[in-house]
């Protein structure tokens, strides 16, 4: 399809200064940027096998169930859990990322519903960090702010507020840190809203009433580029909205059917949206609505949400087939078959995609020209959480285990979950 010139410019300028994250920290879900890619480099082979075990650091048991991502802040993993026969003690685990030891829990009760699909968790939402602070929601809408030792710096019992905002399957959107405002989105049959709160105290900067049906979507990031903050994507059902981060005020929106899981990406003033296969929209600064660049059926996305880097945008459909498309025209460039479903969405480290399976299986696909499936591992667990990349390491997560693959790692140290008496439990 015809490509408008100042798009082409567009795509152009990002390529040619595109950004990556440093590799040193990955603070929220699709990491820093929120875009699932890292510059650092981590084993393409490895195998945690306990007779064969290679490129495996550590592996830890986690003390509760959970299908959220960890992340990584300054050398520490930060990982999400529910524990109890309701799930309703909620645990926020920090281990050295050197040596898996753990170095903190904290466990709180939860003050919302509970009820939850089996194949997720009360610790679905991902959590987030500004670098200082680190910020964790659950299913039950409970919101916990501690800073990197473990101190408790603000609570949110977000279901006081919103009684009536919870599902029969859970709730799964995770945290975005967007400057100085977590945001959160909650969206289901209930009272249905998004709220900024201030990452400094939890106090609501501002609060958006959302269509009342149920989502899973996360937010998103849209970068400005400039001195006036970023820009907040919440998509639902039927729309995707742009608002200021600090603000909330919205800046512009666009009408259509929209994945209710899969969550869109921005790479510069371009949004790759999760709605008729895949839908490439650019904003105009001023403007109250958005220029649709291309709309590709066969970029699908499926649960898993798409990746965008140097040009190309990177989706795995239902069926378990990765495709490669133009970024800047939708253009179908390769396609690889590969054994799904996929729940978890694909990291991009170093020039490899590293997507995992429902099942536990790992691949590995070399990106250029086609994509080359250079190596498969498994896990032997099921996992739906998306893998974290820091330091020249990938991190994964199972509903009761942690990994984390290095190159040349010695032979892994493996830990029980460390459980921490009631008595210490904050209520």
């Amino acid at each position: 399809m015809m490509l408008s010139r100042r798009f082409a410019a567009t795509v152009a300028g990002a390529v040619a200064v595109a950004f990556l994250s440093s590799g040193a920290d990955w603070r929220q879900f699709r990491g820093t940027d929120n875009r699932g890619v890292s510059d650092t480099r981590v084993p393409t082979t490895w195998s945690v096998t306990e007779n064969e075990e290679s490129n495996l650091a550590w592996k830890v048991a986690l003390p509760g169930e959970g299908v959220s991502s960890p992340i990584v802040v300054d050398g520490r993993v930060f990982v999400t859990c529910a524990s109890g026969p309701k799930q309703d003690r909620l645990h926020v685990v920090c281990l050295d990322s050197e040596t898996g030891k753990r170095l903190w829990e904290r466990q709180f009760w939860a003050t919302g519903r509970t009820i939850c699909h089996p194949t997720s968790s009360v610790a679905a939402p991902t959590p987030a960090s500004d670098g200082r602070l680190v910020m964790a929601l659950f299913s039950s809408n409970d919101l916990v702010c501690l800073d990197l030792e473990g101190n408790l710096r603000w609570l949110r019992g977000l279901t006081a507020d919103f009684p009536t905002a919870a599902n029969d399957v859970g709730m799964a959107s995770s945290l975005l840190v967007a400057g100085k405002t977590v945001v959160a989105q909650v969206e289901c049959e209930g009272e249905s809203f998004a709220a900024g709160m201030d990452t400094a105290n939890g106090l609501t900067r501002w609060k958006i009433p959302r269509a009342r049906q149920m989502n899973w979507s996360s937010p998103a990031l849209l970068p400005r580029g400039d001195d006036r903050g970023d820009v907040v994507l919440l998509q639902s059902a039927t729309r995707l909205t742009a608002h200021d981060a600090e603000s909330g005020a919205e800046l512009w929106s666009h009408q259509a059917g929209c994945s209710t899981i899969a969550s869109p990406v921005a790479d510069r003033r371009v949004v790759y949206l999760p709605s008729e296969g895949l839908t490439a929209l650019q904003s105009t600064e001023g403007s109250r609505s958005v220029d649709v660049l291309w709309r590709e059926n066969r970029l699908s996305t499926d649960n898993a949400s798409p990746v965008v880097h140097d040009g190309k945008v990177y989706a795995v459909n239902g069926a378990g087939v990765l495709n490669c498309g133009d970024a800047a025209s939708g253009e179908v460039l390769w396609q690889l078959r590969l054994k799904g479903p996929f729940w978890a969405t694909p990291v991009l480290a170093a020039g490899h995609l590293f997507l995992v399976n429902q099942d536990g299986r790992a691949h590995v696909v070399k990106i250029g020209e086609k994509g080359e499936l250079v190596g498969t591992s498994e896990f032997g667990e099921e996992i739906y959480g998306s893998p974290a990349v820091a330091d020249g390491a990938l991190y994964v997560r199972s509903n009761s285990r942690l990994w984390k693959i290095a190159e040349n790692a010695p032979r892994a140290a493996s830990t029980k979950p460390h459980r921490v008496p009631r008595r210490s439990l904050v209520r």
